[in-house]
């Protein structure tokens, strides 16, 4: 009796509007319904997990995904995770994104701007050359606080410059 309503378009559908996650339990066939992923997404952007590739692959699943999660960018396709506007509704949702962005993403200054101003401790995730950008640096510091400066350059974490803007920050809050 479970097989057949895990087989039930109407069930699931009726399932994954309460509960995204419900698509785990779906049939195979049902994980590549399009109104049935979306659905699930719409609820939970981490149901994505549990769609079928072809889906994985459609932008507009996808996007509607990572509106509600970020982290949901981890589980679209290779070509998905290299979309600009994808990674960036992603990193703007949860800065966490970016570490599952393409490697392209993660040099694009907007992108990491977007993800340093949501978490600052997003600087973890950028390549060598941006962790010794002045303006990314501080753009972190600003939202993440003291701690995520750990993550710029060694000569960034030894800079004066910065430290003074600390401590102008500390004395405003």
């Amino acid at each position: 009796a479970a097989e057949t309503l895990k087989a039930d378009r109407e069930v699931v559908l009726a399932a994954v509007q309460q509960d995204g996650v419900a698509l785990q339990y779906a049939a195979e066939t049902l994980n590549a319904d399009r109104e049935i992923v979306l659905a699930a997404v719409q609820q939970v952007g981490f149901a994505l997990q549990y769609a079928a590739e072809t889906l994985k692959a459609d932008r507009e699943v996808v996007l509607v995904a990572v509106q509600q999660e970020g982290n949901a960018l981890e589980y679209a396709s290779e070509t998905l995770k290299a979309d600009r506007e994808i990674v960036l509704m992603a990193v703007q949702q949860d800065s966490v994104a970016l570490g599952y962005a393409a490697e392209t993403l993660k040099a694009d200054r907007e992108v990491v701007m977007a993800a340093v101003h949501q978490n600052g401790y997003a600087l973890r995730y950028l390549r060598t050359q941006l962790r010794a950008d002045v303006e990314v640096v501080l753009a972190a510091v600003k939202a993440g606080g003291r701690g995520a400066l750990k993550h710029a350059s060694r000569e960034l974490q030894d800079d004066s410059f910065l430290h003074s803007a600390l401590r102008q920050r500390q004395a405003v809050q």
